[in-house]
């Protein structure tokens, strides 16, 4: 298969996907706390957006609220757990994408999947990669999202950016990602997300 040229790097992530993948896990970085092997994963779905702009592709990230009692103040995708209505796992992302920043679904393409990840929380996520409309304004959330923004997504897609960081999670060391970006302190389960595209960017 010929590879997309370097001036299209939407065709170049899409092509990324047909890539191998290795699995993903907030356990892949802390082999000595493997996860239960009877533990019950609630499946959910997030909405990696890509928007052209004139200076590229961006990726459109959320800023939790700060008074939320999970995750509160941290970089994440739109999403969250699939609901019984939901008809699909796209649609549970396109569902959650419009909820917490006005994304029409209509404005997004389907683009594919990234390999699911599965959180220390209990939840397996499935990552939904979407085109997202070049007109596209985002309507944050009020009381769930704090602030929507862009990050160019050739800062996500460069490995060199990313760092392995600790910190004590219910009485255990236990690290993980990140990838900075301005003020914004991406981590976890979102830079590890992004951790796994980069890396079949980067072969």
């Amino acid at each position: 298969m010929t590879a997309p040229p370097a001036s299209d790097p939407l065709a170049a992530l899409v092509a990324a996907l047909g890539r191998p993948a290795r699995p993903s896990s907030d356990y892949d970085l802390n082999r000595e706390s493997p996860a239960h092997p009877q533990r019950k994963l609630r499946p959910a779905a997030v909405l990696v957006g890509v928007q052209p702009h004139a200076d590229g592709l961006r990726l459109v990230l959320t800023k939790r609220a700060s008074h939320l009692r999970h995750h509160p103040g941290q970089i994440a995708f739109p999403g969250g757990k699939r609901d019984e209505a939901d008809a699909s796992i796209d649609a549970a992302a396109l569902r959650e994408a419009r909820e917490e920043i006005g994304l029409d679904p209509d404005a997004a393409q389907i683009l594919g999947h990234l390999p699911m990840h599965e959180t220390v929380t209990g939840f397996a996520i499935t990552p939904v990669l979407a085109r997202v409309d070049p007109g596209f304004a985002p309507r944050p959330q009020p009381g769930e999202v704090d602030e929507v923004f862009a990050v160019p997504l050739g800062h996500v897609m460069n490995r060199a950016r990313y760092r392995i960081e600790r910190r004590l999670w219910l009485g255990q060391w236990r690290r993980y990602y990140t990838v900075p970006w301005g003020p914004y302190y991406i981590w976890g389960a979102t830079a590890r997300i992004l951790r796994g595209l980069a890396d079949r960017i980067e072969p």
